[in-house]
């Protein structure tokens, strides 16, 4: 297995009734397992990154002798899961299918090898559903069952595009260095974010509010602007949720003349969720200085708000944390925009009708000069919630 992600399926798709070409070594009942390893992958979401979400089925004889998913940061890969739960039905695992939706990883890291496990476990077949490009990994394990003799099969199809949707974090951290990143707002019929005066409580409705918790609790950080910060005194903590989130993200305040009061909700509360500042070199010493004598974190980037956010993203990355949920303003929204820097979309559209050209819009900044340049949405699906319309774009796939 490999090392996990943001709610990233895409949900316009009815993935399991899709029937795609698929090569003729792979059966029906294979896919039948592989939609089964899926489901066991979903199973650690929000608990495992940076690691991706993995799950595995082992097949003898036509029946699934054990499962296992990736479950928490630093416990059992999850084709080690599996073997451990054949084991505990008394099932040998000798010349069984292992159906993996991720490659078998081959380096030692938080555990040992999985490639080894299975090879151990004396296997027969491996069919796994999507590659893992990390540099350590990136075809090494399927590559060590091959010469142990085991069948090795990459499979196609819906369920391979799923698997790697399903860890786009992982893929992205994998391949730049950089976290996913999800934009998330709340808008009205036309369009706005907030009155001219700033007023945006409440656009969504409740039931929405308690999904944003959930998205909260899978994701590595969350991001705003100083604006927000200071208009609402934000917490950015994941609350409410049944069952309690694992853990908390790590809270990104955008604040180029480190202006959050130490008094605020966010500084006031590190010892629940980390704070993060990103300042520039411009912003006053004593400032920076109370803050970090409060507990938070100061990033100091040099640069305009595109190099922020830039320098955010990469520092972000070597924290090893591969998502982050920008909830900002249009200012924020508008340097991640300008910068390239957002892989998906997810809007609240709710049922009101604001008006007023100085109402805010969701994204600030130098836009496109033509429609003909604007970025295109490689997918967008569309759900109710509660009183709302949720609208999610995926801009980006790695």
């Amino acid at each position: 297995m490999g090392t996990g992600g943001a709610r990233l399926i895409d949900s316009s798709v009815n993935w399991r009734n899709i029937r795609f070409p698929m090569p003729e070594t792979v059966t029906h009942d294979d896919r039948t397992h592989l939609v089964r390893a899926l489901d066991l992958a979903e199973r650690g979401r929000g608990a495992v990154s940076p690691n991706p979400m993995v799950g595995c089925v082992i097949v003898k004889d036509g029946d699934v002798i054990g499962e296992g998913w990736h479950a928490e940061l630093g416990g059992l890969h999850a084709e080690r899961a599996a073997l451990a739960d054949s084991a505990e039905r008394g099932k040998e695992a000798a010349g069984a299918t292992a159906y993996v939706t991720l490659e078998p990883c081959a380096h030692e890291g938080r555990q040992p090898p999985c490639a080894d496990a299975l090879i151990e476990a004396r296997v027969a077949r491996v069919v796994y559903l999507s590659d893992d490009p990390s540099e350590k990994a990136s075809g090494r394990g399927p590559g060590m069952l091959r010469d142990a003799g085991i069948e090795v099969e990459l499979a196609q199809g819906a369920e391979a595009a799923t698997a790697r949707l399903l860890n786009q974090a992982f893929r992205k951290h994998a391949r730049t260095g950089r976290p996913l990143v999800t934009l998330k707002s709340a808008l009205t019929l036309d369009g706005r974010t907030a009155t001219a005066a700033g007023d945006s409580k409440w656009i969504s409705g409740t039931d929405s509010r308690a999904l944003v918790h959930r998205w909260r609790a899978e994701a590595g950080a969350v991001a705003i602007g100083i604006g927000t910060a200071l208009a609402d005194d934000s917490l950015l903590t994941a609350r409410d949720l049944d069952p309690p989130a694992a853990r908390q993200p790590v809270r990104v305040v955008f604040d180029s003349a480190a202006r959050l009061p130490a008094e605020s909700a966010l500084a006031t509360s590190v010892d629940e969720a980390p704070v993060l500042l990103i300042a520039s070199p411009s912003a006053p010493p004593a400032r920076t200085e109370s803050l970090r004598e409060a507990g938070v974190g100061v990033l100091v980037v040099d640069g305009d708000p595109l190099a922020r956010v830039v320098g955010a993203l990469a520092e972000l990355g070597r924290r090893e944390i591969t998502s982050l949920l920008v909830e900002g303003g249009a200012g924020l929204t508008g340097s991640f925009v300008d910068a390239g820097e957002v892989d998906e979309l997810r809007l609240f559209v709710a049922p009101i009708l604001l008006g007023g050209e100085t109402a805010r819009p969701l994204a600030g900044g130098d836009g496109k000069a033509r429609i003909a340049d604007a970025e295109r949405a490689l997918a967008v699906s569309h759900e109710t919630i509660g009183d709302d319309l949720l609208i999610t774009a995926r801009m980006k796939e790695w």
